[in-house]
């Protein structure tokens, strides 16, 4: 394998989107709405296909504004359905965004003759062609810096990210694990809630080009479930989720070079082999984990399975 300029650009993307993801992966994970992650990252297609028709540019503010709109609509449309429809929560969120994602399906269809998006590309990202989109960010007459403009978009998002849980932190944990105690505190569990909704809709913007609407399910998903098999301590379920993320994320690059060639296969997409990676690191933890199939002796301040994380 000879590694190029390309590859390192596109490592930096996959990081750099799975550790966004993973921020607000850890709340909807403690909240037990792990699957709204999935149905807000289908539900925002139609949010995007029309900001496209608007703005007639995928780099375009109006993008994340519809996509927090999708967002927001979607976890008060599975609100309304789930209480006034008397219909379980998971069906409610079921009809709700394979509804929405069908209608962006039909957008993108209609509108794919006019920019440079397809359903392929939905369902999976262009990770590998992010870095033929570069933004020089310094240079002069013996040097260059540049960067794939993806980096600086999910670079943003993770930042924004680690400023709003940082700014609420303590509002996201009340919310999270005790909601009457919070409303006792003065704080609003569902307006940290609807916050939470917009993280996950600009983060799948965000991520909409490198790993499409379905890969990114698993970074906002699998990272924080692997932490959460090894501990219950909340600051450090969020740095072992980053940690985990990331490797992820380097793993799945690497082995989308090598494995194939090794068994006489052309190379594999990235984006997938990313997800790949951080469910075999989900099952590695699983196994051997403190609290591991294989490893059945307790740990010491590890609480079982099923009880609330220790704070």
């Amino acid at each position: 394998m000879t590694w190029t300029e390309a590859d390192t650009g596109i490592l930096l993307v996959g990081v750099l989107c799975a550790m966004a993801c993973a921020l607000p992966g850890c709340f909807l994970l403690l909240r037990r709405m792990s699957m709204m992650g999935d149905a807000i990252s289908h539900a925002v297609l139609p949010g995007l296909a029309i900001a496209f028709l608007i703005s007639h540019s995928r780099a375009s503010w109006a993008m994340f504004i519809g996509a927090a709109i999708a967002g927001i609509l979607t976890a008060l449309f599975t609100q309304w359905i789930s209480k006034f429809g008397k219909v379980d929560r998971g069906a409610a969120m079921g009809i709700v965004f394979t509804t929405l994602f069908a209608i962006g399906l039909i957008l993108i269809k209609k509108t794919a003759d006019n920019v440079d998006l397809d359903a392929g590309c939905v369902l999976y990202g262009a990770i590998e062609f992010t870095p033929l989109d570069q933004v020089v960010l310094w240079e002069n007459e013996s040097s260059l810096l540049r960067v794939p403009r993806a980096a600086l978009v999910l670079g943003g998002a993770l930042l924004f990210n680690a400023l709003v849980i940082g700014l609420f932190y303590k509002e996201f944990t009340l919310a999270s694990f005790d909601p009457a105690l919070a409303r006792t505190h003065g704080f609003r569990p569902m307006l940290m809630h609807y916050l939470l909704m917009i993280m996950v809709a600009v983060t799948t913007v965000a991520s909409f080009e490198a790993v499409g609407s379905i890969i990114v399910i698993a970074m906002l998903i699998v990272p924080p479930a692997t932490a959460f098999l090894i501990t219950r301590n909340l600051p450090l379920l969020i740095g072992l989720s980053l940690g985990l993320a990331a490797l992820g994320a380097i793993l799945g690059h690497l082995s989308s070079q090598l494995i194939p060639s090794l068994i006489g296969l052309p190379e594999t997409t990235s984006s997938g082999m990313m997800a790949t990676m951080a469910g075999f690191l989900f099952l590695l933890v699983w196994l051997l984990g403190p609290q591991g199939l294989l490893r059945k002796p307790k740990i010491e301040g590890i609480p079982e399975p099923g009880l609330p994380p220790k704070l």
